[in-house]
């Protein structure tokens, strides 16, 4: 089974939340076919804001919203 994830990031209005300012200025960096291939897009993408505490990347599990009814292992 391919486990897609998402790795998107942008503005948020607590630097402890996931609460995006502006939706339409995410950066939906891209949809990768593994854990480890979006964990290395996730690094590169934070990095490059390190210094910015409002910015804010994640991994998206689409797998798991996809098929929510599928063992987590």
């Amino acid at each position: 089974m391919q486990k897609l994830h998402l790795v998107m990031g942008g503005r948020v209005k607590d630097p402890q939340g996931l609460e995006f300012v502006d939706l339409k200025a995410i950066d939906v960096v891209g949809v990768f076919p593994d854990y480890a291939a979006a964990e290395d897009a996730w690094r590169s993408a934070a990095q490059k804001t390190v210094d910015d505490a409002e910015m804010r990347y994640v991994i998206v599990h689409l797998h798991r919203l996809l098929e929510p009814d599928l063992p987590k292992a």
